[in-house]
């Protein structure tokens, strides 16, 4: 099997804003996108299968199965032409991450795309209180706009760079001259993190001059606040390690 593209629907965009959430850390991009499609009834123009991807099949709620795969989603709002890239996993190789991105740009480029951005999850290995998003560019005529929404800018982070699709898609963009942002909220790392999604999101929703619901992430965000509490709560009794929430317990959230 190679990597194999199949077009749903044809569109013809004059000038679009192309959006990545794929899964990663805390799922926080993958989050966003999910939302977004959601919220905005996006249409469905676009589906990537790989053999880069996991070596698998989910199974759906008929109990039919279907390959793993990339989705590519677009809808007019306000004005704006967004296509937004959800899917079940990236890519397991280094060399699908380049195959697979450099093709994502090629549809972006046939799709008129002006500006990128890609979202995701910075772990920074504790829990977190603040939401923070993080922010890096591969022209930094976008740094203003960025800031005036909220991104804060940290040189050097994160200090192993942005790996996976969210940083390198930056990267293969600016060979392109296509002008990309990514945005990071800071998350533990820990387990799905919805309350650093939402604050992506919002710093996202004000860079595209759009509004939306933000009211199941609020709900799912409330969700594992209380979660962090009761741990915190436990860690602050030292209550002995065997009796803390193991990470099936946690697993809801997502």
């Amino acid at each position: 099997m190679t990597t194999i593209i199949k077009t749903i629907k044809q569109i013809s965009p004059q000038s679009s804003i192309l959006i990545e959430g794929l899964p990663g850390v805390g799922h926080v991009g993958k989050l966003v996108a999910e939302h977004m499609v959601d919220e905005l009834k996006a249409e469905h123009v676009l589906e990537i299968t790989s053999h880069h991807f996991p070596p698998q099949v989910l199974v759906q709620e008929d109990c039919t199965v279907r390959l793993v795969k990339n989705d590519l989603y677009y809808k007019h709002v306000d004005g704006k032409d967004l296509l937004i890239l959800v899917g079940d996993y990236q890519s397991t190789t280094a060399e699908g991450h380049y195959e697979i991105c450099n093709l994502v740009l090629d549809i972006a480029q046939q799709m008129n795309v002006r500006r990128i951005y890609t979202l995701g999850g910075y772990g920074v290995g504790q829990l977190v209180e603040d939401e923070v998003v993080l922010g890096a560019m591969n022209d930094v005529s976008l740094r203003d706009e960025l800031e005036a929404a909220g991104v804060e800018f940290k040189p050097g982070e994160p200090p192993g760079g942005i790996v996976g699709i969210s940083g390198l898609m930056l990267g293969l963009a600016m060979e392109r001259h296509i002008p990309a942002a990514c945005l990071m909220g800071v998350t533990s790392g820990y387990m799905v993190d919805p309350k650093s999604a939402r604050a992506v999101l919002r710093v996202l929703t004000k860079l595209l001059g759009i509004e939306m619901s933000m009211g199941e992430l609020d709900a799912r965000a409330k969700e594992m606040e209380m979660i962090v509490a009761k741990v915190r709560e436990m860690e602050q009794a030292q209550i002995p390690p065997e009796l803390t929430p193991r990470n099936d317990e946690l697993r809801y959230i997502g």
